[in-house]
């Protein structure tokens, strides 16, 4: 026992220095009544059973309170809403009204034919240019997007998986237009391919060489952009297809150590990439349950990280994350509930530690969100940040009998699937194979049996309905004019640029593609010619081929 208290009050001592030490908001962190708050609050005698081990102090492994050691006190979590729409032109106009607005970082959302790798004038992408996120098939695209936005002081997260490594240099390439240092941006590419296969199925190229492209993505940016997050593993859009959270946790994590050990195969030291690895969850309705499973993640990933990857940088061993609310929990029915919704997500979000937030707006399932819909979004986060003073105190739940319980819980839940997936060969034979597949479409399918049967209520839908109900809220229209425009300029860049400088460098992504030359340089160096995005992808695929996964049943 006197061993363990003399670490207890080790690790506390280390606590206040650090918590002391690290910088403070200048913020009034008393309750509403005027009663002063502790930073943390923690067993004071250090005897409750597996503190340390479990739990331990906030910015101490294994992180379970957190990655700071005085959390929102030092720096309130990233405000930062997903945004993209129309032309790049419309989305820079959105971009400069929300920093207006006061959002603190950009998050662009791209439209399906970029998702894809198809530029405008494809067959596949008539109808859907600038409907569901912005269009950008160009280097010219990307530097109106980003026109009169300094990227070396704002930090950018890109929703981009297939083609990642395209729009990457296509940033890179406006950055060095700007006269920014690579080593000076600060962003995030989601480039998690791995959660494509599982889930969202925007995937252009088959597993291996997708890994291949992510791995290069991964060497350049730890040589190059060491600010940078490589890969925001994701486990939101396993959760939007219908997983349980305990899945949704252990399939992202499983993704993670995925990317670890294919970057270690190549070469790289675990401790060169982890600490620019970042995580993207959802947070859903069932409001103590997704503030358990953030806490596990951070709890699994640290022990794994130290444990089984050998890492011994304490930054290697911090699961950091941007949270966004559940887009599939809205409801087009009464759809300013949506507004009620999003606030208690996103509340249970900041009471997990997330890092960065976006919060969905309430006409989401109507059409992509008005100016007012997102600022209303917005403001949710600022009313949680300021007036409930949830972000005074780290881990405020932390010691909850209820909190602890469902936090142990989702991390033996979630070995469990480590387990299986272990068994099966891991990830990448386990998409093969439809494991992944068939488990989230058994959850999504008991779920909805249960809405089906009013065990499950959801207001407004299979209970408090309103008959005949009109909405009254205004849409926004995405009309044709977006693709029109683009496909007006995409026809002028042809025109304009040197046709055999395109080609050669497109010739040049094909052969490396076929070797194991980084394939960045190359693909960077079609950018800047101004090759597109469709050109490029139909250069990798000659190589790589594409991919058609197996039905499941």
């Amino acid at each position: 026992m006197n061993k363990q208290l003399n670490l207890f009050d080790e690790a506390q001592s280390l606590w206040k220095e650090e918590a002391n030490r690290s910088s403070k908001r200048d913020y009034d962190f008393d309750t509403l009544s005027g009663d002063p708050l502790e930073t943390l609050y923690y067993p004071a005698d250090g005897e409750q059973n597996g503190y340390l081990d479990q739990l331990g102090f906030p910015g101490q492994y294994p992180f379970t309170r957190g990655i700071h050691a005085n959390m929102y006190r030092g720096k309130l979590w990233t405000m930062r809403q997903f945004s993209g729409f129309g032309t790049p032109k419309e989305t820079n106009e959105r971009y400069h009204f929300l920093m207006k607005e006061g959002q603190m970082g950009l998050s662009v959302a791209y439209d399906m034919p970029t998702l894809m790798g198809y530029d405008p004038g494809h067959p596949f992408a008539e109808g859907e240019v600038g409907k569901c996120g912005v269009s950008v098939a160009s280097l010219k695209d990307m530097e109106t997007l980003f026109s009169g936005i300094d990227l070396g002081k704002i930090s950018v997260s890109q929703t981009i998986n297939g083609p990642a490594v395209i729009l990457l240099v296509f940033y890179i390439a406006v950055a060095e237009k700007q006269g920014i240092p690579l080593e000076n941006l600060r962003g995030t590419m989601q480039n998690d391919i791995l959660k494509e296969f599982i889930a969202q199925k925007e995937w252009i190229f088959p597993p291996e060489a997708s890994m291949r492209v992510v791995t290069d993505m991964m060497q350049y940016c730890t040589e190059y952009m060491p600010q940078f997050n490589t890969i925001s593993i994701s486990g939101y859009h396993i959760r939007e297809a219908g997983s349980t959270a305990v899945q949704e946790l252990a399939f992202t994590l499983a993704d993670g150590f995925t990317y670890i050990e294919y970057a270690v195969k190549a070469g790289l030291d675990v401790d060169e990439f982890a600490p620019r690895l970042s995580f993207f969850f959802n947070s859903h309705l069932d409001f103590f349950e997704e503030i358990a499973k953030f806490r596990a993640a951070r709890r699994i990933w640290a022990r794994h990280l130290k444990e089984k990857y050998g890492a011994k940088n304490p930054r290697s061993w911090k699961l950091r994350f941007h949270t966004q609310t559940a887009g599939c929990s809205l409801t087009a029915q009464q759809p300013e509930n949506n507004i009620s919704r999003t606030a208690f997500q996103a509340m249970a979000a900041v009471l997990g530690g997330t890092q960065s937030l976006h919060t969905n707006s309430m006409d989401e399932t109507l059409a992509l969100p008005t100016r007012k819909a997102a600022e209303i979004a917005l403001r949710t986060q600022q009313l949680i940040a300021f007036e409930t003073g949830v972000a005074n105190v780290a881990d405020p739940l932390g010691g909850s009998w209820y909190i602890e319980e469902l936090t142990n819980r989702m991390e033996t839940e979630a070995e469990e699937y480590f387990k299986q997936i272990e068994d099966l060969g891991g990830v990448i034979p386990a998409i093969e194979e439809g494991f992944f597949q068939r488990e989230i479409a058994h959850a999504a399918s008991d779920y909805q049996k249960k809405v089906d049967a009013n065990t499950r209520i959801v207001v407004g839908v299979n209970k408090f309905e309103k008959e005949n109900e009109e909405i009254e809220i205004p849409i926004l229209e995405i009309g044709n004019e977006a693709e029109e425009e683009q496909l007006k300029a995409l026809n002028q860049l042809r025109s304009e640029r040197n046709q055999e400088e395109v080609d050669a460098a497109l010739r040049h992504i094909q052969t490396a593609a076929t070797g194991t030359e980084n394939l960045l340089p190359p693909i960077l160096e079609a950018a800047k010619a101004y090759a597109t995005l469709g050109e490029i992808v139909d250069a990798l695929k000659a190589e790589f081929g594409e991919w058609q996964e197996s039905a499941v049943f």
